[in-house]
Parts: structure tokens; sequence; C-alpha cells
């Protein structure tokens, strides 16, 4: 039997099953949501349910029409006198979907609906308009550092990160080494040797990109698709050039938007913008590109050298933008900051109105960290009342120009 590993989103699903909304699964192909919805299924084992899979043929059918399912449903539990949890898998492959599952709710019969479907194109065209108000959207993302160091170590609810890390310094860096490898994808995670993840690596990226992106996209060859994932893997961390990557590529420009559109919607990349006030002095448009998952990004470079000290600071990088992309919450931003004369800040969190910037260190600091004039220039300009330094092994605490700035490590959260 595959081992469990206990996922963070899973606890907000679980609060969201009292909820009459339709609880919808969502996030990158292989990212564990099927394995979250089995999980709910066991929890709620002693419950009246059903499982259907739109990737099985024989339960394709009971979707030909709404009263399809509902006659399959009483068919399993006679009268509706009490809650049915509906667990459905792979929704997206069911044509007009949202209408679809919108048409059963409002039907405003004791059905819980629970389903799962990949972030692609047809699941946001044929779900998240028609179901307005009666869904609740949790994204499923690869996992986390903090999930990789639980599982990896066997750590209980009651030990953190910061204590593991504290009594075994050793440990928590081999498993950064391996993370910022080979990412959190879980059946990369559960592979157990080297050359089982890459293998386990390289499947899922040629099955995205020859089976998902040749569908979606409807075309032949994914050469160019691939070439430029493999030119964002080498530019991440960068702004990037539409044009520039265009030529090198040899497609339109109107070619590379709709192909990186087409990444960020399956959850592959993630275009960081730049925070602005002023126009005039500071970059307002370019984005920046990060992955989602860093064995993804290991994949498309051809690397797979696991010594931290062979690393670039863009890895790292790349890194501390999936733990910021993890903490956002409804009216929080995630940026950069560059003004015209070349002063940077690698990203901006919290609001509009308050920003706070975090700049990121892949070094070893013996003694207080040493911030550079660019960091001074955003402090001077905006005056945040907080601040963020991560680097890989001092915390400490400034206050500069009636800013604080906490110095942390890779591992703590802010």
């Amino acid at each position: 039997m595959e081992q469990f590993i206990e996922r963070d989103i899973i606890k907000s699903i679980q609060k969201h099953l009292d909820n009459k909304e339709i609880t919808l699964i969502t996030g990158a192909r292989r990212s564990g949501k099927t394995t979250i919805l089995n999980y709910l299924i066991e929890y709620l084992k002693d419950k009246r349910h059903l499982y259907l899979n739109l990737d099985i043929e024989e339960d394709k059918k009971f979707f030909q029409s709404q009263k399809s399912l509902l006659d399959r449903i009483n068919f399993e539990f006679g009268t509706l006198d009490k809650i049915i949890y509906l667990f459905i898998d792979e929704i997206q492959r069911k044509e007009n979907a949202g209408l679809f599952l919108k048409g059963i709710y409002d039907l405003d019969l004791p059905i819980k609906i629970i389903t799962t479907g990949s972030g692609s194109l047809e699941l946001k065209e044929k779900i998240h308009e028609s179901l307005a108000g009666r869904k609740r959207i949790f994204q499923v993302n690869t996992l986390s550092f903090n999930e990789f160091v639980n599982f990896k170590n066997h750590l209980t609810p009651k030990q953190s990160i910061s204590d593991f890390a504290k009594v075994f310094p050793d440990k928590i860096y081999q498993n950064f080494e391996e993370y910022l490898t080979f990412g959190g994808y879980p059946q990369v995670v559960l592979a157990q040797t080297t050359e089982e993840k890459i293998a386990t690596l390289s499947e899922i990226y040629s099955s995205y990109v020859s089976k998902d992106i040749k569908n979606l996209l409807n075309i032949e060859r994914t050469s160019a698709f691939h070439n430029l994932i493999k030119v964002l893997a080498n530019k991440s961390g960068n702004l990037i050039s539409k044009s520039s990557i265009a030529k090198s590529i040899g497609v339109s420009q109107g070619t590379v938007d709709t192909y990186l559109w087409y990444l960020e919607q399956t959850f592959i990349i993630k275009l960081v913008y730049p925070y602005f006030t002023n126009a005039r002095i500071e970059i307002s448009k370019s984005p920046v590109v990060y992955f989602m998952d860093l064995g993804i990004k290991s994949m498309a470079e051809g690397n797979f050298n696991t010594d931290l000290n062979t690393k670039n600071g863009f890895a790292y990088e790349n890194f501390i933008f999936r733990k910021l992309f993890e903490t956002q919450t409804i009216g929080t931003i995630l940026n950069y900051w560059r003004s015209n004369t070349g002063a940077e800040v690698d990203f901006v969190t919290g609001t509009r109105q308050n920003p706070i910037p975090v700049e990121v260190k892949m070094q070893y600091f013996k003694d207080n960290p040493k911030f550079g004039k660019s960091f001074y220039s955003f402090l001077e300009k905006y005056q945040p009342k907080q601040a963020y330094l991560y680097n890989l092994d001092t915390t400490t605490k400034n206050t500069i120009k009636n800013t604080l700035v906490e110095t942390k490590r890779f591992f703590e959260g802010i």
C-alpha cells in the first residue's frame, strides 16, 4: 500500500464538508488530488457516499444528464431523506461540467458534491463561471517544504520544523538540497532512489507536454512549447522579454503569450508582476517567471545536481517564491520591485497600501547581514513597517529607517 503524505489543505477541506457549497479540489495533474479524495472517502466511510470517476467508462454514462445521475443515486440509496456525499473525480471530462453541476445543486437536494479536476483550461471554462456563488475552490499544489520535511522525518504535529532544524541541522540541509532539486510531486517524494525520482519526473513532464498540452492546444508538434519551458527554466527569477523569447524559439510573440497563459493555467509557472506607484521611475510591466515546482524546473534544465554549493541563487529565490505563494490570502500581493535606475527588491508582499519587501540571499552570514543600496532605496521610498531577508543560517532583528527588518532562515515562515 502506498504511503500517505499528510497535506495541510486537508483540514480546510474537511471543515467545508458541512457546507452546502460544492467542494471543488483543483490543481496540477499528479499533485495529489485523487489521493486527497480517497482520504475524504475513508473519513466519511460511515456516512452515505458514492464515488464516480469520469475517467472510468462505466461511470461516464451516469453523466449523460442530471436525471441519469439522480437515477444512479436513487438506485444506490433509495429516498433522499438524509445527506449523501457525492464524490466525482476528473469532472473536467464532462462537457459543460459547470452547468451540469449547477443543475444538480439548484435542485436543493441533500447531496453534498465533492469533486476534483485539473487546473486546465477546460476546467476553468466549464466550471468556474457557471458555479459562481455555489462552490469553494481548494487548490492543491505539489508538497510545500514543510509538508516535505514533516513526511520525510515523521514529525508529529507537536514537533515544529524549527525545533527539528535545531536538533538535526544536517538533516534539514539534506532535505533542502533534495527539495531544491526534485521538488514536491508526491510520487517523486515517495521514490526511493535518485534514478526513480528522475524517471518519475521525466514521465510527469513528458506526459504533460506530449498529452495534456498537445490536446489543449490542438497541435501536433510540441517542440516550441518544450523549448519555451527550457528557456523559462534558465530565466527563473529574471525579467522575461516575450519578444526575445519568441525569436529564440522561432514563434510569434502572440504564440508566446498563449503558451505562457497555458503554463500558468496548468500550474507549471507563475508570472510575478512589478509593484509600482510611479510608472515613470519604476518598472511597471515586465514579469518575472518562477516555477510552481522545482522538480519540473530541474527537469527542463536537465540538471539534477543536489549539492547545495553548486546551486545558483535563482533556485533558492524560486524556493522562497513558493513559500510566499503559499502564504497568500485574499487581498495580499506577491510582486517584485525595480526602479528604472536599477534598484531592486526580490519580492513585495503584504498589501498595496502596506507593502512588505522581502530580499533573498543564498548566503551564510557569520554575523549581522549586510543590506544593499536597493533595499535601503525601497525602505526610504515606501517606509514599510516590516521587511524580511531570507538567508541560509542567520536569524536576527534590526530596525532600519523605522522599519523592523527580520532575517530568517530558509525554512521559517513570515
